[in-house]
């Protein structure tokens, strides 16, 4: 009997995923987005090496924002609403209101893209497709060990996308040094990608949501800023390693010359010039795993937002996030597209979003040492900071102005 128990511990030790990795996969996962991918392919055949730069810069602003986000929340043992609560009346509020916005909308095309990978997977119709990925993510919250349930589901997911995307690296074989000029001399690059990759692989709720990921998992205060730091370095490479190889297998297929079979759809038709016809089927099975990660994460950390006001959510959390997908899966079979209008105005809000956010925590990191314990916060980290917000708030007053100028 001792035996059998000491095996069945030894099994579940196995499926355990360490708080950390689970809190810098559902970062990662969740940036990595079905909009991440579609946005990634159609800018690299667009822009060809000179996207490169692109990728690299919203890599650095992403290790910047991550790395004082996590800290700060992770320190304070405090999530971003509470925290910005602390600093000024009123500012977990309104954070939490566009957070909440932003997520909920892009949630709906999260689970389009599920429904559309199951599609070209498959060959369902996408809100067939898309009805039975809201199931499967639903199904991960039934568990009364959801949280445990996530990280599982965001490792094996997070596994196949990228195993996929290197394969499609490996097939194109990419030139490199081609990549590398496109870094340093970015020709014919306007700011417009740039701004867009940002918006969508750092902005919004996905700020948040490794750090509140830590916060649910125990690991806070000073005694553990060290698993603080490790996790959200372990996050950001992870989330920068998916943007190199995602980048170069686009552009293994753009510098072979080859013909998109469909110019609207730029990631499908790379998966095709570089497999064949199963390479519908992989990109089918990528885009299908990102949806599913992107609708997870999006989902949890909306509710993490909404608990705080929502006295009911702080018991019946798994419920909360089980009706947020419910919510998406719906509106989308319902529609049955994303209202592009929508979209483009969710985008604009993500935008806002970080700069917003992102000001006040360093704000109460440089003015509110008993926010954190009596930590004193680090000079360095916190110039970081401050030159990634002054990056992102001149991304939003131009993307707020570009998004005006489209409903004009």
């Amino acid at each position: 009997m001792s035996t059998q128990l000491a095996d069945t511990t030894t099994r579940r030790s196995r499926l355990r995923v360490p708080p950390l990795l689970g809190a810098a996969l559902l970062m990662a996962m969740t940036a990595a987005g079905p909009g991440f991918i579609t946005q990634t392919a159609q800018f690299t055949v667009q822009y060809g090496a000179a996207f490169a730069c692109a990728v690299v810069v919203s890599m650095i602003i992403d290790v910047a924002v991550q790395l004082n986000v996590w800290r700060i929340l992770g320190v304070s043992g405090k999530r971003a609403q509470d925290f910005a609560s602390k600093v000024f009346p009123g500012a977990g509020q309104l954070l939490t209101t566009i957070v909440v916005f932003g997520a909920i909308v892009f949630n709906i095309g999260n689970i389009a893209g599920a429904g559309l990978g199951l599609h070209n997977l498959l060959g369902i119709d996408p809100r067939w497709g898309a009805a039975i990925s809201g199931v499967l993510a639903i199904a991960v919250f039934l568990s009364r060990a959801f949280f445990s349930a996530v990280d599982r589901t965001m490792v094996v997911l997070g596994f196949v996308k990228i195993a996929l995307i290197i394969a499609l690296v490996a097939v194109t074989a990419p030139p490199l040094g081609e990549a590398a000029v496109g870094v340093v001399v970015p020709t014919g690059l306007p700011f417009l990608p740039i701004l867009a990759l940002i918006g969508g692989t750092v902005g919004g709720f996905i700020t948040y949501a490794g750090a509140h990921r830590l916060i649910d998992a125990g690991v806070t205060g000073v005694a553990n800023l060290r698993r603080i730091n490790n996790g959200a370095l372990g996050g950001v490479l992870i989330a920068c390693v998916l943007r190199i190889i995602l980048f170069l297998g686009f552009f293994g297929v753009v510098a072979t010359g080859a013909h998109m079979a469909n110019p609207d759809d730029a990631a499908g038709s790379a998966f095709l010039a570089a497999f064949g016809t199963i390479g519908l089927h992989l990109f089918g099975l990528v885009f299908w795993a990102a949806g599913m990660t992107s609708t997870i994460g999006n989902s949890y950390t909306t509710a993490t937002f909404l608990q705080s006001y929502i006295p009911p959510i702080r018991k019946h959390f798994n419920r909360a996030v089980i009706a947020l997908i419910a919510l998406a899966t719906i509106a989308f079979i319902l529609v049955g597209q994303t209202p592009q209008a929508m979209l483009v105005f969710a985008g604009a809000i993500n935008g806002l979003v970080l700069p917003v956010g992102l000001g006040i925590l360093l704000w109460g990191a440089l003015r509110r040492r008993d926010l954190l314990g009596g930590y004193r916060y680090p000079k360095v980290l916190l110039g970081i900071g401050v030159a990634a917000w002054l990056f992102t708030l001149y991304a939003a007053i131009l993307s707020i102005t570009a998004i005006g100028s489209i409903f004009q």
